[in-house]
């Protein structure tokens, strides 16, 4: 009868030292995958925020200077009571127009938006602005003070900074104006420059730079992303 033999010290340790690869392997995939889905889950919520808020920003911009009514001297200056008639009807809804606010007017009052001829409701008069300071767009409406509505802590979470400008910003114009021949028109202060331009704005350009609040597994840092969209005023065209 033969004697049954083992396995010897030598083959054991390979062996060990193989199932240890292969677990090791196994812990590098999972933990791979594991990052990338919690990546691609900090890109999808920040979309989540963004998104929408960039799509609101371009349908209420987008209805400057809506006068169903032809009124004349409707458009007001959009601060204080809202209730004093601007000096410059000749920019009719853009009463303002900088690269990190703009103040739009519209008379969509009536059961079916067709205006009374005055700015009598509070979402017949829009501003929004970039509060460099706390990373965040604020949107005020009937000349109130601005509401968070892109980069504000809600519930003790703040899933988005608005880094356009500010120390750490990207140096990126919220809003940028153009003519109707595609020409940039910037801030001065010449009759070629803004604000006495704003009856020529034909386009308008409006882009969010972000960045999350969390950082990111794989680079230790938060992910930026830059969501961009361009707004065709058309009622402002109308003089």
């Amino acid at each position: 009868m033969r004697n049954a033999k083992g396995f010897t010290l030598v083959e054991m340790m390979v062996a060990i030292a193989v199932a240890i690869g292969l677990l090791a392997s196994v812990y590098l995939a999972i933990n791979s995958t594991q990052r990338h889905s919690s990546s691609i889950e900090r890109k999808v919520t920040a979309q989540q925020d963004v998104k929408p808020a960039l799509d609101i920003m371009a349908l209420e911009i987008g209805m400057a200077s809506y006068n169903p009514t032809f009124a004349s001297n409707l458009w007001v200056i959009p601060s204080g009571s809202c209730s004093t008639t601007s000096a410059t009807q000749t920019y009719r809804g853009i009463q303002e127009a900088t690269a990190n606010s703009i103040a739009v007017e519209m008379d969509i009052s009536g059961s079916s938006g067709d205006g009374n001829g005055a700015l009598s409701e509070s979402n017949e008069i829009i501003r929004y602005d970039y509060d460099t300071a706390n990373q965040r767009i604020t949107r005020a409406t009937g000349c109130g003070s601005g509401q968070p509505f892109l980069g504000d802590t809600v519930a003790g979470q703040k899933t988005v900074r608005v880094i356009n400008g500010g120390t750490n910003g990207l140096g990126i114009p919220i809003f940028r104006y153009y003519d109707g021949a595609g020409a940039e028109i910037v801030q001065g202060a010449t009759s070629n420059d803004l604000p006495a331009r704003i009856p020529d704005i034909r386009r308008i350009e409006i882009v969010l730079a972000v960045e999350t609040e969390n950082n990111d597994v794989n680079t230790g840092q938060p992910r930026r992303l830059i969501y961009s969209t361009s707004v065709i005023p058309r009622n402002h065209a109308i003089q």
